[in-house]
């Protein structure tokens, strides 16, 4: 039996059968409408007293008919052919009003939330007329066809209160909307013509602002709630923005919201999950991305309602550590990490939500991993776990042996991208990887230094290991998966805490560095706090770092300024750290 949607209570049987013929009428290819499926849409509207709704594909062919306005009885995202930025959905919509007036904004919202190759609006008498001369009784007043235009493929917002990006405006929805004509002259309208001619201007538009085809197009959403200030908000979204960068997508546009807390089904509230998702549509995104952790019945909720692949902060973060895990411990402990976090995550995603495929959120554990049983899911953990603890030994035997005899050790830790690799190579010589890039190195790097020791300055031999960087609010998973590494931290007879001093956010990267030093079951040794990239920073910014950390170093490791004063007071340390043992 042909489905009917939206509200159908007080329907009487007669007229359900009524709304379900619908489904055998069939339209020319070339045409919108015709007068005779016009009229009778509007009569079986008439005598329902409500507006009613016909969805038709380029074939001809109703797919669905609702009652109600086409806000209420769109199509949800996930039915919709997925086509991008440059292509119509391949549907009409012929829609019924009960009132003497042009689509209403709601209207055409769905218009553009569904992508529709024309929304036909039949305003409609009421009680029926008989044209000049007798014949038919009518009820189809006037009509009205809008459409979208090309500018529509890439502006975002669905209220008339626009937003800042930057600097710049965002404008409302671009669309256009015929004056009043009547039936005849919009039968006549040539729906061929019509659709080639707009998606010529959408694929135009489109390949002229095509960003790099390998790259996910990223939406972020940022929810500021009242635990929040908007300095760190704003730091949040930034980090984030970098944070998918970093994971290898193009972040083409931010949405915020301010909520007192968190809407526990969609993280923001309806109004702001249909602006996401007319966003995604218009702009071609494939991914949107939450700035905070979501529950798996918020993402499957979120991804119903918008239609794209939705992840949080966490799963970026996963994302980038299996791109940039190249040992086989870092392997083993990345995919600890991403098979703990999306186990409970499973379920729900069906056929049409499948996360392979690539893209961000997608790599490591692969399709025999991820989209299994369970139960196979477990026995995988497990193993793994036993492997992470087999690790965790070997890497112990290797400090004992270290420890035998007698080298003291230090660790490098910090804030991610706060210039650790750069230093351990500064002082080392060491070749290890570095970039301007969150997580550039994963792997820990221990390599000799030798520094002046005791009050003649002989030379002593030390241990010193780049470890991975932190980041605020480090996910659990990864906490749990990288023990083994995170022990390079916490059996160091001392760290050097490295603070990148030209970011903005320098002091609440030392609290993040701090609260997840404090986290670790076992207390690290004394800790130096070291603060880098002094050449790019200002000198309200330096005056206040020596004011605040009076005992700190000041460097810069690129430029290699600093580092002497640096392995002086490393010496001290080194000596502190021994003999506190």
């Amino acid at each position: 039996m042909e489905t009917i949607y939206g509200n159908l209570q007080g329907l009487k049987s007669s007229q359900l059968k009524q709304l379900q013929r619908l489904y055998h009428q069939r339209i020319p290819g070339d045409r919108i409408t015709t007068p005779e499926f016009s009229q009778r849409l509007a009569a079986i509207s008439t005598e329902v007293n409500q507006p009613v709704c016909a969805y038709i594909n380029r074939r001809g062919q109703v797919i669905r008919v609702g009652v109600g306005t086409p806000r209420q009885t769109q199509i949800p995202p996930m039915e919709l052919p997925r086509y991008g930025a440059e292509r119509l959905s391949g549907i009409r919509c012929i829609a019924t009003h009960l009132k003497p007036e042009p689509p209403n904004e709601a209207a055409l919202t769905a218009m553009a939330l569904q992508r529709l190759d024309a929304l036909v609006v039949l305003n409609i008498t009421g009680t029926g007329f008989t044209r000049r001369g007798g014949g038919a009784t009518g009820y189809v007043k006037e009509t009205y066809l809008a459409h979208l235009t090309p500018q529509e493929s890439r502006t975002l917002i669905t209220s008339p209160a626009a937003f800042k990006v930057g600097e710049s405006q965002i404008q409302t929805p671009s669309w256009n909307i015929s004056p009043p004509m009547d039936l005849d002259d919009l039968a006549d309208q040539d729906l061929v013509d019509l659709v080639e001619n707009l998606e010529a201007e959408f694929q135009r538009e489109f390949v002229a602002q095509e960003v790099d085809a390998d790259h996910d197009r990223v939406l972020i959403v940022g929810l500021m709630t009242s635990e929040t200030t908007p300095l760190q908000f704003q730091d949040t979204l930034l980090e984030l923005a970098r944070l998918v960068d970093t994971a290898g997508g193009d972040v083409l546009q931010t949405i915020q919201q301010k909520r007192s807390r968190v809407h526990p089904q969609t993280v923001v509230g309806e109004g702001k999950v249909q602006e996401i998702a007319l966003t995604a549509q218009t702009l071609g995104v494939n991914l949107v991305v939450f700035d905070r952790d979501l529950s798996p019945s918020q993402v499957r909720n979120l991804e119903v309602q918008i239609g794209i692949r939705v992840v949080d902060r966490t799963e970026v973060i996963l994302d980038i550590f299996a791109q940039r895990a190249q040992s086989r411990a870092g392997k083993l402990q990345v995919e600890l990490a991403q098979l703990e976090y999306m186990q409970p995550r499973l379920a729900g995603r069906g056929r049409t939500m499948s996360r392979l495929g690539g893209g961000i959120g997608t790599r490591g554990p692969g399709e025999t991993k991820l989209e299994t049983e369970r139960r196979a899911i477990g026995q995988r953990i497990s193993r793994l776990q036993k492997e992470v603890t087999q690790l965790q030994a070997h890497r112990s035997r290797l400090r004992q042996r270290r420890q035998h005899r007698e080298i003291p050790s230090v660790a490098l830790v910090g804030y991610t991208n706060a210039g650790k690799s750069t230093l351990l190579n500064a002082l080392t010589n060491a070749e290890v990887y570095t970039a301007d890039q969150l997580f550039a190195t994963l792997d820990p790097t221990t390599r000799r230094l030798v520094i002046p020791y005791g009050e003649t300055n002989e030379h002593q031999e030390i241990l010193i290991t780049d470890t991975v960087g932190f980041i605020h609010e480090l996910p659990a998973s990864l906490m749990d998966a990288f023990r083994a590494t995170l022990e390079e931290v916490t059996e160091a007879d001392a760290l050097l805490h490295l603070v990148d001093l030209s970011h903005p956010a320098w002091l609440r990267h030392i609290r993040s560095v701090r609260e997840i030093l404090a986290q670790m079951p076992i207390t690290p040794g004394p800790a130096l706090v070291i603060f880098n990239k002094i050449d790019r920073a200002n000198s309200e910014t330096l005056a206040l770092a020596r004011e605040e950390f009076p005992l700190a170093v000041f460097i810069s490791a690129s430029q290699r300024l600093g580092l002497e004063t640096l392995r002086h007071r490393l010496a001290q340390l080194i000596e502190y750290a021994v003999d506190s043992r």
